[in-house]
């Protein structure tokens, strides 16, 4: 229970600054030491429940209640009715009904006996009349904020019902659409498989050149590895589990055997989980920058890096500017060590050519999605893509 709701600090001041100056009019005839004990005991007691810690709230309505008691037996002619109110309020809203009850009952009890002989019949009444009041004040409002918790509650339960039932139609959506992919794709590279290896048993039995076989074999090897890829990608959608930083060592390795891309990786720091989102992009990333340097600087070598840090990760491919006279459209790639055996004949490979997807602007979209940052373009070496997450 917060401080604030049991004695409202500006009201808690006025009472005890009340009950103070109703104690020193009175007069200390009922001895100054137990005047003053009995006065720094309500005060310390009410500064506890208005700036103390929110421990103790018991001991401390004990003893403010007592000092209200003495005070009573102390200086009748006092704000004794005012103290014991505060008591009576305060015994409810720390102990609730049950025990409440009991001290505030004890501290009327000790009220009305200290008011006999100094107050009229009417005033003990008015005085017990007030502290009752006061208790069925306190209780109220002690309902009313546990009806608003569980208001509050419930509002946040309905809330969290409405949000997983958004995530549960998104989940439905995603399945829909990755069954329709999985239908469209699987089909179409199955069949560019099947025909690919035709063609290559074809090429064989013909006795076509090396590299005309080699190439068909490889576009074979690539329409498979694009089924694959594209169930992987079917299962992202389903929620299955998605590529992250731990994939990149076979995605370097796979290119560097199927798109001749000379690449090396190294990483820097703990490595540790991503957000699947965040993950994904800088696979996906990584990806998209390695098959760039095939497309756009054959022959040169790629540095992939990726920095662990305390409070973020960092993904880095930087590869030299090609060797003078190289273009991206030249007949064949001379890239070592894949030249000749992985050799990728430029602008008649549509696997290698769309491999990019939507490029550095499709890369940049899925990395700000993911809350991370993209820096790409020319640097003094070459070209540098820096991917970084704060996570």
């Amino acid at each position: 229970m917060e401080r604030e709701s049991l004695v409202r600090r500006p009201l808690g001041v006025l009472l005890t600054v009340v009950v103070v100056i109703g104690a020193l009019q009175a007069g200390f005839d009922g001895g100054a030491a137990p005047i003053v004990l009995a006065l720094v005991a309500f005060c310390a007691a009410m500064g506890w429940l208005m700036f103390g810690p929110d421990r103790g709230g018991v001991a401390v309505a004990v003893v403010l209640a007592a000092a209200s008691v003495a005070l009573a037996w102390l200086q009748p002619q006092g704000a004794t009715e005012i103290a014991a109110s505060v008591a009576v309020y305060i015994a409810a809203s720390v102990l609730g009904l049950r025990n409440g009850a009991l001290l505030a009952g004890a501290t009327v009890l000790g009220l009305d006996l200290a008011m006999v002989g100094h107050a009229t019949a009417e005033q003990i009444v008015a005085a017990t009349l007030l502290c009752v009041l006061l208790f069925a004040i306190a209780i109220f409002m002690d309902r009313a904020r546990e009806g608003e918790e569980r208001a509050s509650r419930l509002v946040e339960e309905l809330r969290e019902a409405r949000a997983a039932e958004t995530r549960a139609a998104a989940v439905a959506e995603r399945g829909r659409i990755a069954a329709e992919l999985h239908d469209v794709l699987a089909h179409a590279l199955s069949g560019l498989a099947v025909q690919l290896e035709g063609a290559r048993m074809l090429a064989t039995r013909e006795q076509a050149s090396p590299a005309l076989r080699e190439t068909i074999e490889r576009s074979g090897r690539l329409a498979r590895e694009g089924l694959v890829e594209a169930r992987r990608a079917v299962g992202a959608l389903r929620g299955d589990d998605l590529p992250g930083p731990d994939r990149l060592p076979a995605l370097v390795q796979d290119l560097r055997r199927d798109l001749g891309v000379d690449a090396s990786l190294r990483v820097e720091g703990t490595p540790r989980p991503l957000a699947a989102d965040a993950g994904l992009a800088l696979y996906r990333g990584a990806q998209e920058a390695l098959t760039n340097v095939a497309r756009h600087a054959p022959g040169t070598h790629a540095t992939v890096v990726v920095r662990f840090t305390p409070d973020r990760t960092v993904l880095t491919v930087e590869n030299p500017r090609p060797e003078r006279g190289q273009t991206p459209q030249q007949e064949l790639n001379t890239f070592s060590p894949a030249n000749g055996a992985n050799a990728i004949i430029k602008g008649s490979d549509p696997l290698i050519d769309d491999a990019g997807g939507w490029g550095l602007a499709g890369m940049r979209e899925r990395v700000t999605q993911a809350g991370g940052s993209v820096v790409a373009g020319p640097c003094d070496q070459g070209f540098r893509v820096e991917l970084e997450f704060r996570q």
